[in-house]
């Protein structure tokens, strides 16, 4: 049995002014941390529309300049071997910056709780903050199309793009739990689905968290927003893009956001969110005919986790 959503309906929802609704008190303040290649700005829109919501917002202060110091991670022995780690290749800069980020979200609080939305390779790096800098003053880590999980080993075709960051993540990390205290909520998008090119390996990768008919539904669970895919014709779009999520999950052909699988963007032990129709990123994306997880129609599918 599967958890079922009403459909998306994506309309374009604008106001020409950003004030904080009366229901602010109710939000937590939020910690945007931005995904790989992205920088601050590129969030702007979307904490725009959280702050509509009345959501005390603050992002991360990144420039796409400082993923470029992190080629010096080529040096490394352990990237050739794929066994890379936080440190150094990230130094102390992204995760001082979230920290950073951070303290400023804890005055908005003022004693309370924060929530921390972490976009793309940012989620992740928020459970190498949580587990670095503590997670006391944390309650919600919600991410959006963070690729949680390194791709399967010894697959012909398949190189870790990470370099053995989401193993060391995987590993050291604590797992997630959704409770109370600290939920996990990770949302993936159903863009585009990948295909493969003619014979491709294959592997079979299932969803980690299938309810089935006979199991009882908890609160963890998979709740999708999708349809039976229709059978369509191949195109170059779908085997590049498949490709992509192949080199993520060690799959082709499977639904994702463009970027990232949607049986990557989700985690044991969270509430597990998929959504038809969203694309990966903001850089690129369309409100209306390509909304991505920041786009005001999307927001207010997700919006109710923050609150407190």
């Amino acid at each position: 049995m599967a958890l079922g959503l009403p459909p998306l309906n994506f309309k374009p929802q604008c106001s020409s002014t950003s004030t904080f609704s009366s229901s602010s008190t109710n939000y937590r303040p939020a910690v945007i941390l931005p995904g790989l290649g992205n920088n601050t700005g590129d969030y702007k829109k979307l904490e725009f529309t959280l702050q509509e919501y009345g959501v005390r917002t603050v992002v991360a202060k990144v420039s796409r300049i400082d993923w470029l110091r992190n080629a010096a991670g080529l040096v490394d022995p352990n990237y050739w071997k794929g066994t890379l780690q936080p440190r150094p290749v990230l130094d102390c800069r992204y995760l001082k910056r979230v920290d950073d980020a951070v303290q400023e979200a804890e005055e908005l609080a003022q004693g309370g709780k924060l929530s921390v939305i972490g976009h793309s390779a940012g989620g992740w790096l928020a459970r190498v903050y949580m587990e670095e800098f503590g997670l006391s003053h944390i309650s919600l880590l919600l991410t959006l199309g963070t690729p949680h999980l390194p791709p399967p080993k010894g697959l012909p075709g398949v190189i870790d793009q990470t370099r053995g960051l989401l193993y060391y993540v995987q590993q050291h990390c604590k797992k997630a739990v959704y409770t109370p205290e600290l939920k996990y909520v990770c949302i993936a998008g159903r863009y585009l689905q990948g295909a493969r090119f003619v014979n491709d390996s294959k592997v079979a990768v299932e969803s980690m968290a299938t309810i089935d008919d006979d199991q009882q539904v908890s609160d963890v669970a998979v709740v999708k927003n999708k349809t039976d895919p229709t059978p369509v014709s191949t195109t170059f779009q779908a085997r590049f893009v498949g490709q992509g999520y192949k080199q993520v999950c060690g799959e082709a052909d499977v639904w994702g956001d463009g970027v990232v699988p949607e049986v990557s963007a989700h985690l044991e032990g969270a509430l597990n969110i998929s959504l038809d129709g969203v694309y990966h990123s903001p850089v690129g994306s369309d409100d209306v005919s390509r909304p991505w997880y920041g786009s005001p129609a999307v927001v207010e599918q997700w919006i109710h986790h923050l609150l407190n």
